[in-house]
């Protein structure tokens, strides 16, 4: 045995602590003695002790109350006590056992005895010892394959990311002026769910989840495009009313492709908010809008918000059939479209937020290459 094994001996009578220590060192044990129970209890909270053998009868602190206070104490509980006395009755064996001691000695002990129940319960003590690395081990192993995983999830979902918008950026380029026109749309809808997210009214749905989503999906809202031709789709001159029953297919052609994904990933929330943006960002807050006529708060609210984001950047937007408005001028077209085209409330938080705006669109210029190594942008609510 090694001489690393430490075992405790707890007795008040000084001739017992030296005829046991005398014995178990013969054996091969290093041995610690204590006359009262506080001082035991004082030695296991300092120095890692593999056995305790308590003397039941002791003033001030019997060993019934020092056995209880080890098996209730987690960092001592897993230390096998064998309780000692010259008590030989079957009931004070027996409330020793149910109080957790794990074997008993009588008085005076026996060496063989002695001996035989040391290793007992030493042989215990590392098959426990050898349980608990083992949950350990497996713990951390755990834990690190956890960290694997997510690590391997954050890859795979910013591949995901990636692929989603590199289709959504497809649909845009069919009309060459779109330029940085996702990359504002994203971080607007962002601005825009952060300011309201403030608000009791909104706070339960707007969630981090529900921001995350907002500015992963975003770009979703046109995907439908791609199956509208390019002789409608860049058509430089007023659309027929056939021609406008065609573009308008574009939100249901994306809202069901993407329930197509949704069918083979179901419980997936961007893909959830980007059906819903997709199928309803043309709706408007008075029901004029489509492709189904929905009306105020039937809306969904990721939708109502990027309404507000498309149009305010279309505005601000130099095409080929128009010039770019200045802020000011888009500003009094949404301020004019609260009730109609736009959710109230949400026009007052892009009222809030439009210095941020105003930022975004500065940084994010049509003219330029999308400045994607930039600092990202503070978005503070206004």
């Amino acid at each position: 045995m090694s001489a690393l094994t430490r075992i405790l001996i707890v007795d008040d009578n000084p001739m017992n602590l030296d005829m046991l220590q005398r014995r178990l060192e013969r054996d091969g044990y290093h041995v610690l003695t204590s006359l009262t129970g506080a001082a035991a209890l004082q030695t296991m909270q300092k120095l890692e002790v593999d056995l305790v053998i308590l003397d039941v009868m002791m003033p001030e602190m019997d060993g019934h109350t020092v056995l209880h206070k080890i098996k209730t104490d987690p960092a001592l509980q897993h230390i096998p006590v064998i309780m000692a006395s010259a008590l030989h009755e079957e009931e004070q064996i027996v409330r020793c056992i149910e109080a957790g001691a794990d074997d008993y000695l009588p008085k005076p002990i026996n060496s063989v005895l002695l001996r035989a129940r040391v290793n007992s319960s030493l042989s215990k003590k590392r098959l426990h010892d050898s349980e608990r690395h083992y949950r350990q081990e497996l713990e951390q192993y755990n834990e690190r394959l956890k960290i694997k995983v997510a690590e391997q999830v954050v890859e795979i979902t910013s591949a995901q990311m990636a692929a989603i918008f590199a289709t959504s950026k497809l649909a845009e380029s069919k009309d060459p002026e779109t330029g940085a026109h996702l990359e504002r749309l994203r971080i607007f809808c962002k601005i825009i769910a952060t300011d309201l997210a403030r608000y009791e009214h909104f706070a339960a749905e707007i969630t981090p989840d529900f921001i995350d989503c907002i500015y992963a999906a975003s770009p979703l809202h046109d995907i439908g495009k791609v199956g509208v031709p390019d002789n409608i789709l860049l058509k430089p001159d007023k659309l027929t009313a056939d021609e406008w029953r065609i573009m308008r297919t574009h939100t249901m052609i994306g809202a069901n492709t993407l329930r197509a994904v949704a069918a083979k990933h179901p419980g997936n929330n961007f893909i959830r908010m980007g059906i819903e943006i997709a199928e309803s960002h043309h709706e408007k807050w008075d029901g004029s809008g489509y492709p189904h006529g929905l009306k105020g708060d039937t809306i969904p609210l990721s939708a109502r918000i990027l309404a507000l984001a498309d149009v305010y950047d279309a505005l601000t937007s130099e095409r080929c059939y128009k010039r770019a408005f200045t802020h000011a001028e888009s500003r009094q077209i949404i301020l004019e479209g609260a009730g109609k085209h736009f959710d109230p409330e949400i026009v007052q938080a892009f009222l809030r937020c439009e210095q941020t705006f105003i930022e975004v669109k500065q940084q994010y210029r049509d003219d330029e290459e999308v400045k994607r190594n930039l600092p990202p942008l503070r978005i503070v609510p206004g």
